[in-house]
């Protein structure tokens, strides 16, 4: 029987999608940033959803 073929399991999947519609400041912002860090827009927008919840815990 020959090994299982494909992608391993990731820890943290990603199974929510969400759909944004941004300005274009805000779209300027967000690719000026990612231009800046090196990372895709996805991770950027994940990071700022972080930054926010130290304001949930208040």
């Amino acid at each position: 029987m020959s090994p299982r073929t494909g992608r391993p399991p990731v820890e943290n999947p990603k199974a929510e999608r969400i759909t944004v519609r941004l300005d274009k400041e805000t779209s300027g912002i967000l690719k000026k940033y990612c231009d800046q860090e090196k990372v895709e827009k996805a991770e950027a927008i994940r990071k700022g959803i972080r930054k926010l919840e130290a304001d949930i815990k208040k």
